[in-house]
């Protein structure tokens, strides 16, 4: 009884399971990230569309199950406003299988100023393609908004990253150790402020860049205080 009402029957254009529970919404964003989405085929993906296409016009044949439709839906591979094919590498579906080589080489040791620079570069750029790819097309945004948005990451992303890792190298009353050790650290702040960048191209990537930096630029004073003090 509750699987029928978490899980009613088929509804076109509607989602699967119910989100006006907490249990629903956990199980719709669970198909959504689904990896064995991005092994879906081509001959299997037209095969849904054409049920899909078949149920709205009331040409679906009989025998055709719910739970077929409901995969027919396929809401990982197909964009539900423009009905085109997301590009495998920018679903939500591949967020964790594509971005985890570029988490990877964020934490690796011993960086130079210039891997620090493209590996902050590919994961605002990876994060960018994922949420452009996955936008409300319902509203159409101008490209120069998402142009702004992503510069203002990339920018941002790149001079917290870097200038905390200068500052913690002229950090002289560190030991080699810990130095190490909270250069580890440094991937999170200037990454974790940019992880809701769809909220941040609708209001204003640019003006919330600015803001981080003003607050990276008291960080360091703040840090230099601490450093220098007796």
């Amino acid at each position: 009884m509750a699987e029928s009402a978490a899980c009613p029957g088929f509804r076109l254009g509607k989602p699967r399971y119910d989100q006006s529970s907490f249990l629903g919404r956990l199980r719709h964003f669970v198909d959504i990230i689904d990896p064995s989405t991005l092994f879906v085929s081509e001959k299997k993906l037209q095969e849904c569309i054409r049920l899909l296409d078949e149920h709205k016009h009331g040409t679906l044949p009989p025998g055709v199950s719910d739970e077929q439709l409901s995969r027919s839906l396929l809401q990982a591979i197909i964009h539900p406003d423009t009905g085109e094919k997301i590009f495998m590498p920018f679903r939500m579906s591949g967020y964790v299988p594509f971005g985890t080589p570029i988490v990877i080489g964020l934490l690796l040791p011993n960086q130079t100023v210039m891997s620090t620079i493209i590996w902050q570069w590919l994961n605002q750029s990876h994060n960018a393609c994922v949420n452009y790819a996955n936008r409300n097309a319902t509203k159409p945004t101008p490209t120069s908004k998402f142009l702004q948005g992503y510069v203002g990451a990339v920018t941002s992303a790149v001079s917290i990253a870097v200038g905390l890792n200068v500052l913690i190298e002229r950090a002289n009353k560190l030991s080699p150790a810990t130095r190490m050790i909270i250069q580890r650290f440094v991937p999170f702040p200037a990454v974790g402020g940019f992880t809701r960048s769809p909220v941040f191209v609708r209001k204003s990537l640019l003006i919330m860049s600015h803001n981080l930096l003003l607050m990276l630029l008291g960080f360091i004073h703040y840090t230099k205080i601490c450093f220098h003090a007796n």
